[in-house]
């Protein structure tokens, strides 16, 4: 059992902070800018909560965030009462959010000048993956700091992988966003296109889902873009977040995204109908018009 401290209770931070409190048996301190929030993660799961990341972070082994965006990170790290300011020598700062490569390397250099190590590990799976413990986890840091987090980590997921130095792990996420981007726009062509031919979309998707074109996608998600229904899973909002960390990393390396480009452009016009927070799949919505 190790003593942790989870700042970020949002959508994937309130169930992956429970499981390492109820899966992995760990003694586990909150933080949340809301403080409800957090009071209901304690009256749930037991343990305790802080008035700030720093509070929180004090006496922590691993300290794990989860929360927006780079700004939202240097908020609760090196800002007034981050956590920065309260961990130990020796302790070890996980970071969850998709965020740049370049905040990465920032809060790895500032980890070192305090003896503490840092570790970028952003995850896939959305909100069913947090909420079943079943998320992959993409790792970037030192391989002695990795081989310690891991069985922590491993409360909340199913596959945890060290993907090289620090930053790796978010470069990973985008190369998984990429991934992904490509892969809904087709399958929503797809589906859009056999509608229109008059074929069963059921019948359809038994057949191919087990050759080639077959994906998590596929068998997850087509049963609800068939019935026009987005209120769950990863929002668009969230993906065009990754998307804009994808494209100015693809600017400044020189990478060729034509694709993740224009796909970002159909999840702003997404955004126009109204589907902020529709699930990613949502762009066969816009096919369908």
């Amino acid at each position: 059992m190790a003593t942790v401290a989870f700042i970020g209770l949002g959508v994937m931070g309130f169930p992956m902070a429970g499981h390492l409190a109820s899966a992995g048996g760990h003694e586990v301190c909150v933080y949340n800018r809301t403080e409800l929030k957090a009071q209901n993660w304690v009256d749930q799961f037991g343990g305790a909560m802080a008035p700030t990341p720093r509070a929180a972070a004090e006496g922590a082994e691993f300290v794990f965030a989860c929360v927006g965006n780079d700004d939202d990170l240097r908020g609760v790290t090196t800002g007034p009462d981050g956590a920065f300011h309260g961990m130990q020598p020796g302790a070890t700062f996980i970071d969850n959010t998709t965020a740049s490569a370049h905040i990465a390397r920032e809060l790895d250099a500032a980890a070192s000048k305090i003896g503490c190590s840092f570790l970028d590990a952003p995850v896939s799976g959305g909100q069913a993956g947090a909420e079943n413990g079943a998320l992959t986890v993409m790792v970037g840091g030192e391989k002695a700091v990795f081989d310690k987090a891991k069985p922590v980590i491993e409360s909340y997921a199913k596959m945890v992988g060290l993907m090289g130095p620090a930053g790796s792990g978010q470069l990973t996420k985008m190369v998984n966003q990429i991934c992904i981007a490509g892969l809904l726009q087709g399958l929503s062509e797809g589906l859009h296109f056999g509608k229109i031919a008059g074929l069963d979309i059921t019948e359809v998707v038994k057949v191919i889902s087990k050759g080639a074109a077959g994906s998590w996608q596929m068998e997850n998600r087509h049963q609800t873009m068939d019935a026009g229904e987005y209120d769950h899973g990863f929002a668009v909002d969230w993906m065009r977040k990754d998307l804009a960390i994808v494209l100015e990393e693809a600017r400044a390396n020189g990478a060729t995204l034509p694709v993740t480009a224009l796909v970002d452009q159909f999840y702003g016009d997404v955004q126009k109908m109204g589907g902020n927070r529709w699930d990613t799949s949502s762009l066969l919505a816009r096919l369908e018009r």
